[in-house]
């Protein structure tokens, strides 16, 4: 009899997780805390799914404050097919906290929201038509720069627009914007004549052999390097919006300081954000490899440091080539990297850099910011640009705090 009732007690125990996985439907209390003695403006929230303890496979989710439903996505990083994020952004005020409601469903929902960002990768066939692509891999002895439109992926908030090139540069290129909103669906990163009379930006820097903003790069000991050689490359977009993309640049077998390195370089971009969030990851943990990163030192610029990890410069120069056709542009341009990562910091002939590592881990990570003094809503001056550089290294430092509530 004893026995009978342990079992019954047993089953009834574990009738709500059996309720929970049939059902295919479970709630979650999430706490997010600002502690900063600042607010916060879209802040990102980032849950890992295995995290959340579904019990199921999860397929959709929805947010909630209080009665208001947050946009988010749910976003596959590896490949598998299955949600490995659920990602938001929130508005926070200074020393606050706020408990959203998270309803995960192992049924797909063709729920939509309006986006606030943007991304695509688009190939040119021989006719000049531009197809869209997810994701391509060539071999390192290979260079499809020229038929990639834009050269390689291109991916916005409603504040900026980034491209990555696809070639051994791997640079960040920019695009500013007149006023706030999303462009590049339309202007391709090339707009026309009529659009730029609609108020349409365009290319904002002529980045050449630079590592532009915040692109990693090799180090010899006097220069930046490029990321070569290399096996094969490939650039993908693991994500299209609409809270946040995510584009990412494989180098396989990159032959480097006496090691062969399989490296990611994924970049990701959050609504309302001009800042982008870049992190590497590596297959094996690395030795005492020393590589660099910074910003592009632009013709004329002036620079600022706290020799801490922030760098970045103010500088006037023509976009292209074409200085004919274009105006010369001004930037702001700015990276900030853990003091973790730093080893030294350096300059040479055409950046501002820092050279960093990351012994025996696989991982760095570090942002990337920039602004355009064409800008209706930005900065005008150098001085109010690295007045903003310095906050904004210190909102990095103080990120939301998330509790899940069980």
């Amino acid at each position: 009899m004893k026995k009978e009732i342990v079992s019954i007690l047993l089953f009834l125990c574990a009738c709500p997780a059996v309720m929970f996985a049939q059902s295919g439907e479970k709630t979650i209390s999430v706490e997010i805390t600002n502690d900063w003695t600042k607010a916060k403006v879209d802040e990102p929230v980032v849950l890992k799914i295995n995290d959340l303890k579904a019990g199921f496979t999860v397929k959709a989710a929805t947010v909630w404050e209080g009665s208001t439903e947050v946009p988010s996505q749910l976003d596959d990083l590896n490949g598998d097919r299955r949600a490995d994020e659920l990602a938001f952004v929130i508005n926070l005020a200074s020393k606050s906290k706020k408990t959203v409601k998270i309803i995960l469903s192992a049924k797909k929902s063709d729920k939509q929201y309006a986006p606030r960002v943007y991304a695509e990768m688009l190939v040119s066939d021989k006719k000049g038509k531009h197809v869209p692509v997810q994701s391509i891999t060539i071999p390192g002895t290979s260079n499809i720069y020229s038929q990639m439109h834009h050269h390689g992926p291109a991916f916005e908030s409603e504040l900026v627009a980034y491209r990555l090139y696809f070639d051994a540069k791997q640079t960040v290129d920019l695009y500013g914007k007149f006023n706030k909103g999303l462009e590049i669906k339309e202007s391709q990163f090339y707009p026309t004549d009529e659009q730029l009379a609609r108020g349409f930006g365009d290319d904002v820097l002529r980045v050449g052999g630079s590592c532009g903003l915040g692109a990693l790069k090799g180090w010899d000991g006097k220069k930046a390097t490029h990321i070569e050689p290399v096996s094969t490359r490939t650039e993908r977009i693991l994500a299209y919006g609409p809270v946040r993309t995510v584009t990412e640049i494989e180098a396989n077998e990159w032959q480097y300081q006496g090691s062969e390195l399989n490296m990611i370089n994924r970049y990701t971009l959050y609504a309302g954000h001009r800042d982008a969030v870049v992190e590497t990851f590596f297959e094996e943990p690395l030795k005492k490899e020393a590589f660099c990163t910074g910003v592009q030192d632009i013709v004329g610029s002036v620079s600022y440091s706290d020799h801490k990890g922030l760098v970045g410069c103010w500088g006037t120069d023509w976009p292209v080539n074409d200085t004919v056709k274009y105006a010369k542009e001004t930037v702001g341009l700015a990276t900030y990297i853990p003091q973790k990562y730093v080893k030294s910091e350096v300059k040479d002939k055409v950046n501002y850099l820092y050279t960093i590592g990351a012994d025996g881990s696989k991982y760095i990570r570090y942002n990337i910011t920039f602004t355009s003094m064409k800008e209706t809503f930005g900065y005008k001056t150098p001085e109010a640009w690295f007045a903003y550089i310095r906050q904004w290294k210190e909102e990095l430092e103080h990120p939301a705090v998330i509790t899940i509530k069980r």
